[in-house]
This record gives structure tokens, sequence and C-alpha cells, in this order.
């Protein structure tokens, strides 16, 4: 990991954080916009955000060796060698009346040294300017998986603290699925021969595509840390919501059912009666009154008692729900313990103790 790439990383990080988060929370707040449309808006916004930084950090590079000798990957030596001649004449000092002959001529023929050479071009093609500085091998696998290591578990690090808590489970596993994704494509660039078609982009290299990756994760990571905070449903704050009104309802009913309780008994009280013979199915019928006499026992019940066996089943299905809420609330989802500069600070630190 060179320092320009981890300066880079660092720049994105803080930036994403500090700023394109909270401005893509302020877009998602509740009640705010409506959810579709607020949805929208942030695609929107982090879209526009990750284009324009990403083009702006694009323009500021330096073209690569077969921009500045107007060739692409699959030319060959020949192509290459008339390109370089050709770009010659123009740019040499002599003829050149820029301020910068010198070094446009010297970047020219630097390039033209590292594409004549095939080991250097396939070095050049998968680390970039750096590789063939520091001589590195495309075969040295042990110190590629140790950058990659470092890379991928830092920010796997990372992305699970900025995302603790149930709300970011559906972010962590949208960041996490990214990241195997990228991985998988990073694996691939770096150790096939030649895995791009020479139709894609045929004067990019695979370097600057892992870069540009690398880039544009930390734009992908706070994209996914506010959808999917703002789409997550709380289930089990649902459901104490749902039980806490219905422990109320049954309060309610209680209430309500005391005061019938208390009006019947007053009635009853006046009236001088107030039980009844219930017939077992409604063919029970008194003597008296000319019917042949029943020998199955009569069940005597009053309003009064009908309404204590109903206020004793409401009041054994409240306990339940009392019980059911109180369980809920304590397993009640706990937020991150760790502050966010704490964050901030744990990230800088990692930089700088692996580049150094």
């Amino acid at each position: 990991m060179s320092d320009d790439s981890s300066s880079d990383g660092l720049t994105s990080f803080l930036f994403y954080t500090l700023f394109v988060y909270p401005s893509c929370s302020w877009i998602l707040k509740p009640g705010r916009f409506p959810r579709k449309t607020a949805i929208l808006y942030a695609i929107g916004f982090l879209a526009c955000l990750a284009f324009f930084k990403t083009g702006f950090e694009i323009a500021e590079k330096p073209p690569n060796h077969y921009c500045v000798l107007g060739v692409t990957r699959s030319s060959t030596a020949m192509e290459i060698k008339k390109s370089y001649k050709r770009l010659s004449l123009e740019l040499h000092p002599d003829k050149n009346k820029s301020p910068d002959a010198a070094d446009q001529f010297s970047h020219l023929k630097s390039s033209y040294d590292v594409l004549m050479d095939l080991e250097n071009r396939v070095v050049y093609n998968k680390f970039g300017s750096e590789g063939v500085k520091n001589n590195k091998s495309t075969f040295d696998e042990t110190a590629m998986l140790l950058e990659m290591g470092i890379f991928y578990g830092t920010w796997a690090m990372l992305s699970f603290v900025l995302t603790l808590g149930k709300s970011g489970t559906i972010a962590r596993t949208w960041i996490y699925t990214g990241m195997i994704v990228m991985l998988l494509v990073e694996i691939t660039l770096m150790t096939q021969e030649d895995p791009l078609p020479e139709w894609f982009f045929p004067r990019t290299t695979e370097f600057e595509w892992i870069w540009l990756l690398h880039l544009l994760f930390p734009a992908f990571m706070n994209g996914c840390r506010c959808l999917g905070g703002f789409l997550y449903v709380d289930v089990d704050g649902e459901v104490r919501k749902l039980l806490g009104e219905l422990k109320e309802s049954h309060r309610d009913v209680l209430l309500v059912l005391r005061d019938v309780q208390i009006g019947v008994q007053s009635l009853s009280a006046r009236g001088g009666g107030g039980q009844h013979r219930l017939g077992g199915g409604g063919g029970q019928v008194d003597a008296a009154e000319g019917g042949s006499p029943m020998k199955a026992p009569i069940i005597k019940a009053t309003p009064t008692g009908k309404l204590k066996e109903l206020e004793t089943k409401l009041a054994k299905s409240n306990a339940q729900v009392e019980q059911a809420v109180g369980a809920l609330k304590n397993e009640g989802g706990k937020g991150s313990g760790l502050g966010f500069y704490a964050m901030i600070i744990g990230y800088i630190a990692l930089t700088y103790f692996f580049n150094n």
C-alpha cells in the first residue's frame, strides 16, 4: 500500500463520514420527504457526489503510459516504437516550446521504456508505477495477499463498528456483500494474465480499476449505512408497541366492566331478584309451565357472576400481556458504545501503523 493510496483512502473516509453521511441522513430523516422520494433523493445525492469527486480525482492523476504513447494494452512492440518515434519528434525540447517540455519528454521516454519491456509492462498493469519502481513481481502472492488483507481487514472492522446495533444489520449485510464482490474482482484482475477484454477501455490497466474500486468503496459504505438504517424496521419495537396498546385496551375494558357490574348490582338490589334459571340448551322449562320436569341440573347464573367471570379472564390476559411487554423491554436493541470520534482516531492510527 503506497503513501498516496493511503492518503487518498483516509481523505475519502473523512469526507464521506463527516460530510456525506450527515447530509444523506438529513435527507432521509423521517417526515422530511415521502418515503420513496427520500430514497430517490438520497441515491441521487450519493451518485452525483461520488461521480464528481471521483471524476475530479481521476483528472488530478497524470495520464498512464498507454495514454502518453497513444497505444492500447494490446499494442505490439512495433506499434509502441512507431508511436514513440512520432511523439518524440513533437515533444523534444528543441521543438516543444512548452515550459514543461523537458518533463513531457522524460515522461514519454519512461513510458516507452516500461511498455517495451514485457516483464515491466505486466508489472505496470498490475501494480502501477510504484510496482515498477519497487521491482515488484506478479508472482509475489504473499505480498499481494498481505496488502489485500490489510485493506479489507481494516475496512471490514470499520464497517462493523459503524453499523453496530440492530438498525445496522441490513447495512452491514450490504457492505460485506459488496466487499466480497470487490475482493473477487480484485483477485481476478491480479491473478489472471489478461483479465480485461481488448475493447473494454483499452488504455486502462488492472491497477487503475482496482484503485477506482477502492476509491468508490467509502461512498458505497456510507450509502449502505444511510439507506440500511432508513429501511430498517424494528420488529421487536413494533411488537412492544402493539402489546402496549393491547394492554391499555384491556385496562379500559376492565374499568368499563367494573362500572357495569356496579350498575347491575344496584339494579338487582332494587328489583329484589337477579337470579335466572337457565336451561341447558333451550329445551329445559319449568314444570309449572306445563312441561315435563327435566332431570338435568339447573345452572344458575347471575349477570354479576358472568361479568365477574369475564373480568377474571381479562385480568389474566392482561397479566400475560404485561409479562410479554416486560420481556421485550429487556431485549431492546442496544446501540454502539463507541464514540464517533474514537472510530475516526482508530482508523487514522491503523493507517499509520500499517504504513510505518
